[in-house]
């Protein structure tokens, strides 16, 4: 499935998501829902959050990350990782977490290998 359709179809079905944003490890943004600038910063900033909790799951001995879940007293930030991308969701205060996961993983395997990250602005119109 397309990963534009498939975030739209998600975002569509899950009440509770309100940012998604489809990216590669790299942090290149394949799909977005709102799309806009912020796409490549919260893949940025849920990079940030995969590195720090690869870090603590080092130090415990455990097994490779699949999933992240942030809480804070405005909302949840929920990043979910396969061996190419990361989906990256925002909600509001308490969500029904594990149907959240459940929904960004679904996500995962809908797109199967039909993305690809887009090139950022600053890469693609060649100007400084």
């Amino acid at each position: 499935m397309n990963p534009t359709e498939a975030i739209a179809e998600l975002k569509e079905l899950s009440t509770q998501i309100e940012t998604v944003v489809l990216a590669g490890h790299d942090g290149g943004v394949v799909a977005a829902q709102p799309a806009g600038e912020d796409a490549g910063a919260i893949a940025a900033d849920a990079r940030d959050i995969v590195a720090a909790a690869e870090e603590l799951r080092r130090d415990l001995g455990r097994e490779r990350l699949a999933q992240v879940q942030v809480a804070t007293p405005e909302g949840c930030v929920f990043v979910v990782l396969d061996g190419r991308h990361l989906v990256v969701a925002t909600t509001g205060t308490d969500p029904t977490v594990g149907l959240v996961f459940y929904d960004l993983k679904t996500l995962l395997r809908q797109i199967g290998d039909d993305s690809q990250p887009v090139a950022h602005a600053e890469e693609s119109d060649g100007e400084a």
